[in-house]
């Protein structure tokens, strides 16, 4: 492995934490295909859903394949640019990057859930661990739940963290002149709300407790410390995986 300092950095660069997240997205897309000719066609993770929608709604049968060029071209480039500006691509990174992840998978439940308890002073109104992040889903086979918990890892960090935390935080330095601490935290505290808020919304929403949703908000809060740390790589895997182990527990 190459010293700390240059593996923490290299890792959060966007020619690792791109090429890190690929597999993911392949792996959740892969099972959509294979579980779509099932009675389950119509099961997919929220985020995804509401990504694609958007480019569904303004282009018709043609919006997803505008959707993956775009998503696929950017990533290309993001990929592209860090290289040629930073070096090459060291594929031992990718295996330090996987024990991190897998790391911080099993840690968040631990950590959310005695946050929760603290917060709400011992009252915990849910198995915190096995509250999920992604509710509703202990009707559904072993297979759509993984399905649904890779798309988490994906989507959801990319909707709520890349596009939300990110844009709320850019939003609150233009319109009111914070300096970057204070939108990111200003940034990171609502999109938290959110990103717990959107649990409950949907035919597989879960329903609403105390405990549940700041236990999900605080989870929010962990995940977009860990974005702004170390990457989105890592990050999309730890929720993944978060949600792997979850559902292979229950």
């Amino acid at each position: 492995m190459p010293p700390p300092s240059s593996y923490f950095h290299a890792s959060r660069s966007p020619r690792h934490s791109i090429l890190f997240a690929l597999p993911l997205l392949l792996l959740y897309e892969l099972l959509a295909f294979l579980l779509s000719r099932s009675e389950l066609s119509q099961v997919r993770n929220g985020a995804d859903v509401l990504l694609k929608s958007v480019f569904v709604a303004v282009g018709g049968r043609y919006g997803l394949t505008v959707f993956s060029v775009l998503l696929g071209c950017l990533g290309a480039a993001l990929v592209w640019r860090d290289r040629r500006a930073h070096g090459e691509i060291r594929p031992r990174i990718f295996l330090g990057m996987l024990l991190e992840s897998v790391l911080y998978a099993l840690l968040l439940g631990g950590v959310a859930s005695a946050l929760t308890s603290l917060l709400l002073h011992g009252s915990l109104a849910l198995t915190a661990s096995g509250a999920a992040l992604a509710p509703g889903l202990s009707g559904l086979g072993l297979p759509t739940q993984l399905m649904i918990s890779l798309g988490a890892g994906i989507y959801e960090e990319l909707l709520f963290r890349v596009l939300l935390v990110s844009g709320l935080a850019a939003l609150a330095r233009v319109l009111f002149g914070w300096k970057p601490l204070a939108a990111g935290v200003f940034a990171a505290v609502l999109g938290a709300l959110v990103f717990s808020l959107f649990h409950y919304v949907g035919p597989y929403g879960d329903d609403f407790t105390l405990g549940s949703f700041t236990f999900r908000a605080i989870a929010g809060l962990l995940f977009s410390a860990l974005y702004l740390l170390r990457g989105f790589g890592i990050t999309a895997w730890s929720h993944a995986l978060y949600d792997v182990f979850l559902s292979l527990a229950l």
